[in-house]
């Protein structure tokens, strides 16, 4: 099932490179109602993939995307997308 992509217009995420939102997009299609530790394949595949194409993101694009990505959601859903964050950045250092 296709993810709603309407997040990709939020005016927060307008500086942020359509090639980038297409990725995210793509990923959180992929992860839809996987447990955290069911992402973690999907999540180093789209980190290497990412940095394979050149894609960065700073930190202020991260921001962005985690305020938009929350919005909405339940306190249980904005802790999972914490702990895929800091799931991330323990592999990342």
């Amino acid at each position: 099932m296709a993810m709603n992509d309407d997040w990709k217009n939020d005016p927060k995420l307008k500086e942020i490179d359509k090639t980038k939102l297409d990725m995210l997009q793509n990923l959180a299609e992929k992860g839809n109602g996987k447990s955290v530790s069911d992402m973690m394949p999907y999540l180093m595949s789209a980190a290497a993939s990412g940095k394979k194409n050149g894609l960065h993101f700073s930190q202020n694009e991260i921001s962005a995307v985690l305020e938009v990505m929350k919005a909405g959601k339940t306190p249980q859903e904005a802790s999972k997308i914490d702990r895929i964050v800091n799931l991330m950045k323990m592999i990342r250092h």
